[in-house]
């Protein structure tokens, strides 16, 4: 009795070291299975033959794609044992077929793959029971059959020991193809067996089971795949792939990342879940997809027409399976790029719980293996993310990704690409110049952060010496040094646009131009330098000499659309105005969706053939307006909705839009920004667009008002952010040449309550718009609109401010929650609305101008240009005092609006206060000395003050500025790299 039970704890004891692998403690436990006598069978040789064998491996492991090596003395102990065991004849049934598993296994690893194949033939596999059987027998089992995939691949198909085929007959081709599903069965039915052997022997390590032994064993962490049961788990789907056959291979990825996790396996599924999201974003589409849940379909895109009828489906089953993930509540992906995100997710994770980030030189290898492993998977989660333009998501899984990113240079520029993107400009620059620090000899790097510099941030300063590092590396920059003075010219022209001193600007406009004409001389063939150098010279009025250049940059890019609209506005400042309509026509033929030359066609239609044919053209806007952010769909009401979440995820269109820097003095400065905020803050309505329904009829001719305010103030609100527009056109958006610092402004006057709405509008900074709304190029944003107050001069950052806090409480007296999302599209609507107000001001019909300005105030409430326009409408309806203090509010919230304090001096000068007025219109010169309407009214005053000669030099400045004034300002059109 007693002897039996030693016995039973001595097997449980083997049966533990051999599902565990824990061969050096078998001898020992053979000898003391001897001592006992227990049993007077070849067990002992069985277990020292395999206990040999499996060291042996150990110590000599077989690659990948590698070929045994033939015999060697340590396995001619191993034969001995084996064959010692099976010629006597005393095992027991289930040792005999241990005993045989383990031979053929000895036969391959000696290269004998006929007889390994004659020993699996004798076993029978298929036969094998895998219920009830213990532990280690699972494993033997899963390297069974791998092992018998591998020697059929190894021994010729036409090979007599295996069959008696006629190669190239039809039933040759039958055998051969089943052949081949043989070989797939054998290594599938090896990795789902392999799993279940993982799982159950966790579950054995979990459940206590090494309580009961003599000594505790290993963790589960010290088990080992090994090469048999490695291949085994990913044989199947590479023999998929090979044979063209991708349905079965996501099938087989599929299978094996189901099953249960365990410990053993995690490095494993890392790699299998990295190689289908691989699969999933490069070879397949959304038509063949299918769910993880569903069956594959029968015939599908993916796989390889020429083998249709050749495909190999499962067509096996076993009387135990590994335990799979099932339950209530679970995930399931529904496209490919959702399933490839959450592979990849999950990937991440691995990834970083398994970092190697010690720099002590043993752990080396180990480190750069983890980076590389690691930069797999960002990269193709930039794929993945980069397609639904979800940049902010990928921007914090790179953050995450700086634990590996000392001095290597690919994380941190993927960073730099994901933040600028994501619109992170401020951040963007600062990885940027990491980048710089690690590769100096780039010149793409800098030329990135100029762009940034000088479009989102405006960063002039920074931007130069970006600019200045191109320039510098000399001929390591080859082609790129004409992109550096290009940079360069751009930074000069706008701190021209800036100056407060008419000695600083024109320095600045002559090293624009100097600048310029080195970048046309290094590249002669890009048309942006010959662009950009018409567009410096009309800027500075040279109207013949920019007409040639950018002629000259329409003979190198004869469809480049803001040359088009250079030489439309060139046209109109000679006076041509038939023929600059003639070109922005044909412009709109080829970009019929460009809003900058639909404002440019308004305006021209209202000189050459009337505010009739101009109201059309606004009509025509705002179906396109409407069109672009899709207002039809009925999840599109109210915040919140799904279709929310889409425009931000499909944030890459917004970014293409291009977002202009109106520079002009005559409006607010758009290219400018502060330095400092990151909160946006966004617009918003007590009724948002409520015309979008009555677009049927939205702008009438003049026989036919537009519609009346209440109309518009009637309408359920209707939330135009839940679909993000196509790429489309930049805004209108005129700025000026600021003044020195003038004075603080005083608190803005009472604000006439007759026709004020109040609502909540916040006009941002341009970095507080780059860092959150995703707006990140030069072309794209940076520029606040004509209805910011965003500036790098003291007068312009009080404007922001003051109108910030006009926004605030405004909108503390709105019940309307604010509307999130880019606020590009609502500055554009709103310019739409205003254009509109204008021509129907020029028309006298003060009624549809108040509705159309009554739309554009329902979104921007405190804009300084929505209070101009209504000083304008007071004005037509002849209520000088009401129109004074909307001038004088505009003015609260921008002090150098130039058209506001031109309209105010001339009502100073219909009262009589001619001091005022002329002190009024004296700033607005000094603001802006082009503005040939501003020199009009100044002389206009000087000569009600009998101060003839003065007037005199007045109106002759205003009639040469006017001889070269273009319709609209020539900063109207985008300055970006």
């Amino acid at each position: 009795m007693t002897a039996r039970k030693s016995g039973s704890r001595l097997e449980t004891e083997i049966e533990r070291c051999r599902s565990e692998g824990q061969w050096d403690k078998i001898p020992e436990l053979v000898r003391q299975l001897s001592a006992k006598l227990i049993s007077n069978d070849d067990l002992g040789e069985l277990l020292l033959g395999e206990c040999k064998l499996q060291t042996y491996l150990k110590e000599n492991p077989i690659k990948q794609g590698a070929s045994p090596r033939g015999p060697r003395p340590k396995l001619v102990e191993v034969r001995k044992h084996l064959v010692a065991a099976l010629d006597r004849g005393n095992l027991k049934a289930d040792y005999l077929q241990e005993a045989s598993l383990l031979m053929a296994k000895l036969c391959y690893v000696e290269g004998e793959y006929r007889d390994a194949l004659g020993h699996y033939n004798k076993v029978n596999l298929d036969d094998m029971q895998l219920v009830g059987a213990p532990v280690y027998k699972l494993s033997m089992i899963a390297e069974a059959y791998a092992t018998k995939g591998l020697c059929l691949e190894k021994v010729p198909a036409a090979s007599p020991s295996l069959s008696n085929k006629n190669t190239g007959s039809p039933a040759s081709n039958r055998s051969t193809t089943d052949r081949e599903q043989e070989i797939i069965n054998c290594y599938e039915k090896s990795g789902d067996i392999a799993l279940l052997y993982l799982q159950e022997a966790e579950k054995a390590l979990s459940a206590g089971m090494q309580n009961r032994s003599p000594k505790p064993g290993p963790t589960a962490q010290d088990l080992e795949l090994g090469y048999f049961l490695e291949t085994g788990l990913q044989r199947a789907h590479v023999i998929h792939f090979k044979n063209g056959n991708l349905t079965r291979g996501v099938g087989r990825f599929r299978e094996i990342l189901r099953a249960v996790e365990n410990r053993t396996t995690q490095s494993l599924r890392m790699t299998i879940a990295r190689q289908l999201a691989e699969i999933l974003l490069r070879g397949m589409c959304e038509q063949s997809y299918w769910s993880p849940l569903e069956d594959p379909p029968t015939v599908s895109p993916l796989d390889d027409p020429t083998r249709q009828g050749h495909t190999h489906s499962k067509n096996y089953s076993l009387s135990r399976r590994p335990r799979v993930y099932s339950g209530e509540n679970l995930f399931c992906p529904q496209e490919n790029t959702e399933e490839a995100l959450l592979l990849l997710l999950i990937s991440e994770s691995m990834a970083n719980r398994d970092a190697v980030l010690s720099r002590i030189p043993e752990h080396n290898n180990d480190r750069i293996i983890s980076l590389q492993s690691a930069s797999v998977v960002y990269d193709l989660l930039t794929i993945a993310l980069g397609r639904r333009g979800q940049y902010e998501m990928l921007s914090e899984c790179l953050e995450r990704a700086m634990k590996f990113a000392f001095e290597e240079f690919h994380l941190w520029y993927q960073l730099a690409l994901s933040l600028m993107a994501a619109g992170k400009s401020a951040r963007a620059v600062k990885v940027l110049k990491e980048c710089i620090r690690l590769k100096p000899d780039d010149p793409t790097i800098p030329l990135l952060a100029v762009k940034l510099c000088i479009g989102p941030l405006h960063w002039l300063d920074e931007g130069e010496c970006f600019a200045k590092m191109v320039i510098d590396m000399g001929e390591k920059a080859a082609e790129f040094r004409a992109k550096g003075y290009l940079a360069i010219g751009l930074v000069y022209s706008l701190k021209a646009t800036d100056a407060s001193l008419r000695s600083t600007q024109e320095e600045y406009q002559r090293k624009a131009l100097g600048a310029f004409q080195r970048a046309q001389s290094l590249s002669p063939t890009d048309h942006l330098a010959a662009f950009y150098l018409a567009l410096q010279l009309a800027v500075s009025r040279q109207i013949p000499e920019a007409l040639g250049y950018v002629r000259q940059a329409l003979q190198l890019q004869g469809d480049d659309v803001h040359s088009l609209h250079l030489l439309a506005l060139l046209l109109s400042a000679q006076k041509h105005y038939h023929d600059a309509l003639n070109i922005i026509e044909m412009a709109l033929s080829e970009y019929p969706e460009n809003f900058n030359l639909l404002y440019t066609k308004v305006k021209l239609e209202s000189m050459c053939r009337g505010p009739e044919e101009a109201l059309l053209t606004c009509k025509h806007m705002l179906q396109i307006w409407k069109s672009f952010y899709n207002l039809t769909n009925p999840s599109d009401s109210g915040r919140g909705s799904s279709l929310l979440d889409r425009a931000i995820a499909d944030r890459r269109q917004l970014n293409a839009m291009t977002l202009p820097d109106f520079s002009d003095p005559e409006t607010v400065s758009g290219s400018s920004s502060s330095h400092s905020g990151s909160e946006l803050l966004t617009p918003t309505s007590p009724s948002t667009i409520s015309t979008f329904s009555q677009l049927s009829s939205p702008l009438s001719l003049p026989s036919s008002p537009l519609s009346s305010p209440s109309s518009f103030l009637s309408s359920p609100s209707t939330s135009v952010f839940n679909h993000q527009p196509p790429p489309f056109p930049p805004l209108k958006n005129p700025s000026f040449f600021p003044p020195p610092p003038p004075p603080p402004p005083p608190p803005p006057p009472p604000v006439p309550t007759k026709t004020r709405t109040h609502s909540f509008c916040s006009h941002v900074t341009l970095r507080q718009l780059s860092s959150n709304c995703g707006l990140q190029d030069a072309n794209t944003l940076g520029f606040s609109s004509m209805f910011s107050v965003c500036s790098v001069h003291a007068t312009s950052i009080a404007a922001s401010r003051v109108e910030q806090a006009l926004s605030e409480v405004a909108s503390s007296l709105q019940s309307s929650a604010p509307k999130q999302g880019p606020l590009h599209p609502w500055m554009t609507l709103a310019q739409i609305w205003l254009h509109a107000a204008e021509v129907y001001t020029g028309m006298s019909k003060p009624a549809e101008a108040s509705a159309c300005t009554q739309e554009a105030a329902n979104l921007f409430p405190t804009s300084h240009n929505v209070l101009y326009m209504r000083g304008q409408i007071a004005e037509l309806r002849g209520n000088m005092d009401e129109a004074k203090r909307w001038y004088e509010e505009a003015l609260s919230i921008n002090p150098t609006h130039v058209k506001t304090m031109q309209r105010l001096g001339l009502i100073l000068h219909q009262l009589q206060r001619y001091s005022l007025s002329e002190k009024v219109l004296r700033d607005a010169v000094q603001v802006n000395s082009t503005a040939h309407d501003v020199w009009n009214s100044l002389g206009e005053v000087l000569q009600a003050q009998g101060n003839a000669a003065a007037a005199t030099e007045c109106f002759l400045t205003a009639l040469e500025l006017e001889a070269s004034s273009p319709i609209l300002p020539f900063t109207i059109i985008p300055r970006a790299l």
